[in-house]
């Protein structure tokens, strides 16, 4: 595969690091997308019409008519963990193998949402904004938050984020409670200083809720009206999975009437591509709450050398794919297909 008009050609809807683009240009025509923006789909669907490979990002959709449309797509490489707004049984049907990167994103989101619980109760961004007005002239009694010492944390879902989080709040003196299908070994429990419960008393008992479940049909809303009235009054909600797990409008309504003193997000209904029905902004006034909120922009796995690594293993399936290999991880197995 020497010859550049014989390589396969790849298709990278968004940015990457150089070093991703220099290991696919080994064995590959790589068009990438040089800019930090999302390609409109019809210009995504013009690069890919001739494209062996395509690595997508969580703003990308892959379905049957774009599958039809890129008759050539040997593997569909994705950089991310969450798959939702993906057909994989189209991929399967198409013969298109269809991988993810299983296991990079997991502690940069926990620390993230710890950053998030932090920020929220302490009220850092209020503290950071008045700094800045000029206004501060040295210490007064004022912006006081909450402490999480002594208090108690709900993890809703005990996966490898949640997991994640648990152990890195081993040191706060936290009683911290997780209800999830499956319980976690003793040990785990006992080193992590864990209670399994049932969810209701996760949320009638902690001042702090993180859900941390992936996107299905039975976590859409999971935090709605009635959830989150079971939750203490006064307490806080923390969301870093994904943003459809909590009806925001709800949220807006809890923070109005004081049942929750607090939100904070990484994630946002709005982001949810695979929804008909889902809200195309993030709801004005859970924007206009400055008091009780505290948001980030979708960067649970931005850390430098993480969003590298992830692309590289995305590029690697890709790579195997290409040369006649199954992809490390591959959700699906054409092989299956081609034998029956």
């Amino acid at each position: 595969m020497n010859d550049a008009t014989t390589k396969p050609r790849v298709v990278i809807t968004h940015w990457v690091h150089s070093e991703v683009i220099d290991f696919l240009s080994e064995s590959c025509v790589v068009i990438p997308n040089l800019s930090k923006e999302t390609l409109p789909k019809d210009e995504v669907l013009r690069r890919s019409r001739d494209a062996d490979a395509i690595m997508v990002f969580m703003p990308d959709r892959v379905d049957e008519d774009f599958l039809g449309y890129c008759p050539k797509l040997r593997i569909v490489g994705a950089a991310l963990k969450g798959y939702d707004n993906f057909d994989v049984d189209a991929c399967t049907r198409h013969g298109v193998w269809f991988s993810i990167v299983p296991d990079l994103l997991t502690v940069p989101t926990a620390e993230l949402t710890i950053g998030l619980l932090l920020g929220l109760t302490r009220r850092m961004l209020e503290g950071d904004s008045f700094v800045r007005s000029g206004q501060f002239k040295g210490w007064r009694p004022a912006l006081y938050g909450t402490g999480m010492s002594g208090r108690t944390l709900g993890i809703i879902g005990m996966g490898a984020v949640g997991q994640a989080i648990a152990r890195r709040l081993v040191g706060y003196e936290l009683r911290v409670i997780y209800c999830d299908p499956l319980p976690l070994a003793p040990e785990l429990e006992r080193d992590w200083k864990l209670a399994r419960v049932s969810q209701d008393a996760l949320l009638s008992q902690s001042d702090f809720v993180i859900p941390m479940v992936p996107m299905m049909e039975q976590t859409v809303h999971l935090m709605n009206a009635q959830t989150i009235a079971k939750m203490k009054r006064g307490s806080f909600l923390v969301n870093a999975c994904r943003g459809s797990v909590v009806d925001e409008q709800s949220v807006v309504a809890a923070l109005a009437c004081g049942q929750l003193a607090g939100y904070a997000a990484d994630v946002f209904e709005m982001e949810e591509w695979a929804r008909a029905d889902r809200p195309r902004d993030i709801p004005q006034d859970l924007l206009a709450n400055r008091e009780k909120t505290f948001f980030s922009p979708h960067i649970g796995s931005a850390v430098d050398e993480v969003r590298c690594k992830i692309a590289l293993k995305a590029a690697q399936n890709i790579v195997q794919a290409l040369q006649g290999s199954k992809p490390a991880d591959a959700l699906n197995d054409i092989n299956e297909v081609r034998d029956a």
